[in-house]
């Protein structure tokens, strides 16, 4: 089952949770063109200022080091996250590896 990652309805925040054993701070802001995220995992950034669509991989490769995946759903549809639905119809997910292994995800 994936871990939801708690967040909040606010235009910008910084999360630090741990995943798979990673240290991870996430930052999630909006900006005109749409939500973006910023991943920093051990002290290393690993994806600046990637937007964030409906059901597509925030963490953009596997060699950077970052063990799975971050993805956001919508709960309601289609439709890629705003900041106004966060924690409620836009949930950020973390996926293990064999949990990204099994899912088509749009790379």
């Amino acid at each position: 089952m994936p871990q939801q990652i708690s967040t909040q309805p606010v235009p910008s925040q910084i999360l630090q949770v741990t995943l798979a054993g990673q240290s991870c701070q996430i930052a999630i802001y909006q900006k005109t063109q749409g939500l973006f995220v910023d991943l920093n995992v051990n002290g290393i950034d690993i994806s600046i200022a990637v937007i964030a669509h409906d059901v597509v991989p925030l963490v953009p490769t596997g060699y950077l080091g970052f063990v799975g995946q971050l993805i956001f759903t919508d709960t309601q549809g289609g439709n890629d996250p705003t900041y106004d639905g966060l924690g409620s119809r836009y949930q950020l997910v973390y996926l293990t590896p064999a949990e990204v292994a099994s899912v088509q995800l749009q790379f």
